[in-house]
Formats: C-alpha cells, structure tokens, sequence
C-alpha cells in the first residue's frame, strides 16, 4: 500500500494532517508582522566629514583622498563612491552581497579611527551603517498657534509614542536651539580680542566641570555654573583688564535668539506646521503602530487649542489593511465561484470538499511562512492574491476524476478516490513543479531587487507545495466519503441534476457539431486564427496598445520640489512656495468646478528641503533656495480623473518666480524606481552641458503629459579664490592662517554644545 492509498483508507491521519495545516496557520497568523515591504539587509557603510567653510576641492584633497585609499584595504568591498561638496564630503562604502555588516562597520571604524591627519578644523568622521526604513504614517500638527508651541506638541507626541514602544518617531521642522553671537570687526581691534578667545571664554562657562567627590562620599563637587540663557551668557566675562575693569560679551557683540524653523519650515495654508514621521522598527507590525499613533492622535487633538489639528498622512498601513481585505475578499468571493459551479458539475459533497482546498492550503502557507520569518507585506500578499486562482486547480482535477470513475466507471466510493489520486498524481505533479520552477527563476535575481522580491517565490511554492498534500493526502479521504452517496438525490443536488442534463444535451447537439465543422473546415479555421492574431498584433506595432515596462496602480500623493537661483534670498523661496500653493487651490477649484468635488485631501507646502525624491543635484545646495509642496487627493474611487491629469494642470498653472532655477512635479507611484526616460550629455565642459540641458528641459516641458523635468547640474555660487602675495609672504602670514581666519569670520566659530530638553 503507497501513501497515496494509506491517505485514502485512514481516516484519522488525513483529519489529523488536516487539523495540523489549519491549527499551524491560524496560530501563527496573529503572530505575523504586517508591514508595508520585506525587511531588506543595505550592504552599505557610509562615512561623513563637516569640514565648515572648505570648498569641494579641499574637502577632496584633505579628506576623500585620505579616507578611500584606506577603505579599499577592507575586505568584502564591492565598491566605493565618494562625494566633495561646500564642506561636507561623503565615502559610501558598498559591500559584497551577504557580508557581515556588523563586522564591515566596526571593521570600517578601526580604519577611520586609524587616520590621524585630518583638518584641525573638521569635524570627528561619523560612521553610518546603512539600514531600510519602513515608513508607517506621517503626522502633521498645524494650527494658529507659535511655531514653539507646536514643537512642544509634537515633543509630547514622540514622548507618548516612544511610552507604546514606538521609537523611530523624527520630528521635522524643528531645528536645534541655537545662540548666535555676532562681534563687529572694530571691537575686536578696539579691545585687542580675538574669536577664538570670546569662543574659548563663552564655552569655559556654558560647560560645569565634575572635581570628584567629598573624601566622606557625603557630596559630589563640581566646579563652574552652566550659563547657557541670553542673560547669562550676556554676563560672561571675556577679558580682565589691568585696571581691575571687565569686558562682558554684552560690551561688545550682540545675542540673537534662532526660530525653530530656521531650517526647515512647514506651512499648512497660512498656518506653520510641523511633521513627525514614524518608522516601523525592525521588530514592528505597521497596523499596530498605525492604530496606536491614529489613538493618540485623537486623544491630543482633544485638548489641543482651537484651530490645531493632527493629520496623518501617507498611511501605509492603510494600503497593507486594503490589501489584506482584497486577499479575503478575492478568496471569498473564488471559494464561492468554485463552490457555485461545482455544485453544477459535481454533487453538493463532492464541491464542498473540493472548494475547501483553497483556504486550508492558504492557511497553511500563513504558518509556514512565520516558521520562515517572513511577514505580511504588500509583495507577499500580491504573491498570496495570485494564487488564488492556481490552488484550486489540483483538488478539481482530482475531485471531479474520482466523481467520473464512480459514475461512469461504476467504481466503489473507497477505490474511485484512491484510483483518481493514484492516476492525477503524475500529470497535476508536473504541471504543479512546471509553475514552481517558473517562479523560481525569482530567486536567481540578484541584489537589493532580489531581496526585495525574494517573498514572491517562496510564498507561492509554499502555496502550491501546501495544495499538492490537501490535494493527495487529504482530499481523496473526504472524498471516499462523498461519493458513497453519489446515487442519491437530495434537494441540494437538484441544480446539479438538471444542469448536466442541460450540459449534456448542450455538449452532444451543439458543441460536438462545432468541433465537427471546425475538423472539416480546419485549413480556413488556421488562416481565420492567424488573420486575428495578425490584428493583434498591428494594435501593439502602431501603438493602439501601449507598452508599459510596470503598470503603478493609482495613487493619490503629488510633490512639487523647486529650487532657486544662488542669488535668491530665503524671502523668494518663501515667495515661491505661495505660488505654488496658490496654483494648487486654482487647480483645485477648477476641477471642483468640472467634476463636483474638490480634489484635495491634504497640502503642505514647506521651505527648507524637498518632499520625496529630492531634485537631482541639489543635496549639497544651500537649504534656503529649497521648497517643495506635498498634495494628497482624495481616493482614487471618488474622481474620475488620475492624479497625472491634475498634476498636468497644476504645473501649466505655476507661475515661475524671476529667481527660480527649476521645479518639478512628480506624481507617487508603486513599483519599480527609477525615471521614465533619462538622456546623458557628455564631452563638453560644465557650461556647455548646463546650457544643452537647460535647452532640452524647454523643449519636452511644452507637453502637459511630461513632468519631473530636471538635470542633475545644479547651479554653483561664484568662488572666490585668494592667494597670498609676496608681501604676505614675506610678513609670515601662511595660505593656512588666512583659511583658518576667513573660515572663522564668514561662518563662526562653535563655542558650546550641550543638550536642552527632549531636543
């Protein structure tokens, strides 16, 4: 007796596997993250430098050109891409696929903390280890209230996130407390005082020194009192004089206090704004993050000041929760398809058990894939929504070869399950391992675009790995029972009854009679066949159907990102960005107008930075010349209209400020990244390059269907570059010096740092 047949005949060991498939998923499935893509493994380290005040050609000569010779000694290096730019340079170290990244970074740590000659004036290098961020939901808080009192909400907000457990809580918008000091060149001389000295003094008393403890253990001493308020520090003593007189830093500089928003500025309408974006952790389950920011939200807002409100947005929990109603849904709704037209081919016993295939190998797949540490993401319940369809396919070619050797055959109810099991197992085998290795070819992709899509060919071989033992081990004994009463007719096979007698008559007097006429007439029936593919395929040649290389789904999110010309000042980004929002709400109406609802869910406009995909070249430009608008409309199924043809209305409607150097739009989409179209110029020099882009860029922004227009050559400010003359020389004055003194004057010296508050 083979498995197939013991499967057939015991009872209890298919109910028990049975029980065994459906217990494992269903305690597993409360237990599975949902998120809203796979975790991914970065094989990636990267290293920063601030070097304030040195220019791209310093920052490559003293810093690159000391760091990647070193880091080129790693081992498991794939490659290396570096980065000079106004006072910051970046090394991105890029390993092997699988290396250990815990032992790459340490590894690139013990090079870095190697190095010894870097600029006295650059900052410690940081090391970063690269790692996937998830976003769950963004919130925004605005009202009419202070910029200040909304970053004290949005403190509260992270600090009761972080109290749930939920710790990758960033808030936007809110720059660190700053004091600037501002000294006029006469009173340096007046008073013979350099910055360094006032720098030296000012970061001596903002600091408290620990002197040890008492030799009782009874009290801790510690020298100095921390001075850090703007009277404070306006009383800080930065020179004694013979006379017994004292210089105080209020004598001679003024103290400004910086806005929080000096940075990065949000703005909802007219009223400031500010963003706090939640990351799931590694060990997160973005549907339960989401409801506990979505609670705390609402309990805020309740106490909040009249006008202030909290928004989410970009809530991509929402979209794995849409998801997973689309798998439950599409799975009832195909077990009620199978159900419904197997009672009309099959009996009512013989259709229930087949459709039952469905959920229990399903089910099953949910627990095998916990045990394999995967989770509930939008490529693994695509990979599960496929299925659908497939899983079912074997139970009914085994169901229904059972059903046709207990009718026709007139076979016993144990035998005709046995026989039909024993006769479908080779051909629903091979076709089942044909689709396996289909989908295996997935896993051959390598990469960050492998791991990413690494769920798909592992849940649907699980899938149909789990619907080959329902359909061979478990089915036939369920099926040995139902057809014990294949010769009764109850009131529920009376459907069944009359619509075979109707399919019958159907098959024999018409279908049949076709078949003949197509044998008889089969070389016109050929040339027929190949005059309709023929059409076919002119629609693809001339166009008629469009070939797409990833058909995104619908999405209601559109950025807008610009950046202004280096002669513009922080009032015409400002002036910019109320453009933009003014041509959105024109955008807006007009469509209300047209279609009867208005469009928009939700606008922020911001200062400071870009929203999304950052325009290309600009991530070393100054912040001030940087704005962006973010628009979510509304759901895709309450407008007839995509989100391409509003956004193809919203650009014709800017207006370009007169110190704008670009704006783009771009429309948020799913799948792969990347642009639609990219050209390269080369072989000319950087002026020649900018302009040939600039000219192109005008020529395809005339079509409305194009967007997200932009060149990665950002406009520079002018250098100035100085040398010292003989006389200079000759006095004993060093190229080095006259760095070091003009980087103090033009961008500060940095006399304190210390924490205040949560920030």
């Amino acid at each position: 007796m083979g498995v197939l047949s013991y499967f057939t005949r015991h009872r209890t060991a298919a109910n028990l596997l049975l029980v065994i498939m459906i217990l494992g998923g269903l305690s597993a499935a409360p237990k599975m993250r949902s998120q809203f893509f796979p975790d991914i493994i970065v094989e990636m380290v990267s290293v920063h430098v601030v070097w304030t005040g040195a220019g791209p050609e310093e920052v490559d000569n003293a810093i690159v050109q000391l760091i990647e010779p070193a880091l080129l000694t790693l081992e498991g290096i794939e490659n290396t891409l570096s980065t000079s730019s106004q006072g910051y340079a970046r090394i991105r170290v890029n390993f092997q696929p699988g290396w250990d990244m815990a032992r790459a970074t340490e590894d690139v740590k013990a090079i870095i903390d190697g190095i010894s000659d870097f600029p006295e004036d650059a900052e410690e290098p940081k090391v970063r280890r690269g790692a996937w961020r998830d976003r769950v939901t963004d919130v925004v808080i605005t009202g009419p209230v202070s910029k200040n009192q909304l970053a004290l909400f949005a403190d509260e907000l992270v600090t009761r996130l972080f109290e749930e457990g939920i710790t990758g809580a960033i808030i936007r918008g809110v720059a660190s407390p700053e004091t600037i000091i501002e000294i006029k060149q006469v009173d340096l001389i007046k008073n013979d005082l350099t910055l360094q000295q006032i720098a030296k003094a000012i970061g001596e008393e903002a600091e408290t020194d620990p002197a040890g403890s008492m030799a009782s253990g009874a009290a801790r001493v510690r020298t100095g009192v921390e001075k850090r308020s703007f009277s404070e520090i306006a009383e800080i003593v930065v020179k004694s004089n013979a006379d017994g007189s004292k210089i105080r830093v209020s004598d001679i500089a003024s103290i400004n206090i910086q806005e929080i928003d000096r940075d990065r500025a949000y703005f909802v309408g007219k009223d400031p704004a500010i963003s706090v974006r939640v990351d799931r952790s590694d060990k997160g389950d973005a549907i339960s993050i989401q409801n506990s920011v979505e609670k705390i939200a609402e309990e805020m807002e309740a106490y909040l000041p009249t006008g202030t409100k909290i928004k989410l947005i970009r809530t991509r929990a929402e979209h794995i929760t849409k998801r997973i109603n689309l798998l439950v849904d599409n799975g009832l709704i195909g077990l009620a398809l199978v159900i419904g037209l197997l009672f009309l081919f099959l009996n009512a016993r013989t259709a229930f058990w087949v459709a039952m295939g469905i959920p229990a190998a399903l089910i099953a797949t949910i627990g095998i894939m916990y045990v394999a540490g995967l989770t509930i993401n939008m490529i693994s319940l695509f990979a599960l929504i496929i299925t659908l369809g497939i899983v079912v396919d074997d139970a009914i070619v085994v169901g229904e070869h059972a059903d046709f050797r207990a009718r026709n055959l007139g076979e016993g109810n144990i035998q005709a399950a046995e026989n039909a099991a024993v006769r479908m197992a080779p051909p629903v085998f091979s076709a089942t391992i044909t689709t396996i290795i289909a989908f295996s070819g997935l896993t051959l992709i390598s990469g960050r675009f492998g791991d990413f899509m690494a769920d798909i060919p592992f849940t649907v071989i699980v899938v149909l790995f789990a619907s080959l033992v329902e359909c061979f081990l478990i089915l036939p004994n369920h099926m040995s029972h139902a057809l014990k009463y294949i010769n009764e007719k109850k009131w529920y096979d009376v459907p069944s009854y009359i619509f075979n007698i109707g399919f019958a008559w159907f098959r024999k007097n018409i279908f049949k009679k076709i078949i003949r006429l197509i044998i008889k007439f089969r070389y016109p029936v050929l040339a027929l066949t190949f005059v309709v593919l023929a059409s076919q395929a002119v629609l693809f040649l001339n166009g008629s159907v469009q070939w797409r290389f990833f058909n995104a789904p619908e999405r209601g999110s559109i950025s807008g990102n610009f950046a202004m010309l280096p002669e513009a000042s922080r009032a015409d980004t400002l002036a910019m960005m109320i453009e933009l929002q003014r041509a959105t709400n024109d955008t807006a109406e007009a469509f209300e107008k047209e279609y009867g609802i208005n469009p928009l869910d939700f606008v922020m406009a911001e200062i400071g930075g870009n929203s999304g995909r950052a325009l290309s070249g600009t991530e070393y430009k100054d912040k001030d010349l940087l704005g962006a608008i973010s628009i979510e409309l509304i759901d895709a199924d309450l407008r007839p209209y995509s989100s391409y043809e509003f956004l193809s209305d919203l650009q014709s409607n800017v207006k370009n400020h007169p110190a704008l150097e670009t704006v783009s739009f771009r429309s948020w989409t799913s799948g792969p990244g990347g642009d639609s179209l990219s050209v390269q110029l080369f072989g000319a020099d950087s002026t020649i390059l900018k302009n040939a882009a600039e000219k192109l860029k005008n020529l395809v922004s005339i079509y409305p269907e194009v967007s997200a227009v932009e060149d990665d050559l950002a406009y520079d400010k002018e250098e100035l570059i100085l040398d010292l003359t003989p006389q200079g020389q000759a006095l004993g004055f060093t190229i080095d010096q006259l760095g070091a003194k003009l980087r103090h004057r033009l961008n500060g010296i940095t006399a304190a740092k210390y924490p205040l508050g949560s920030r």
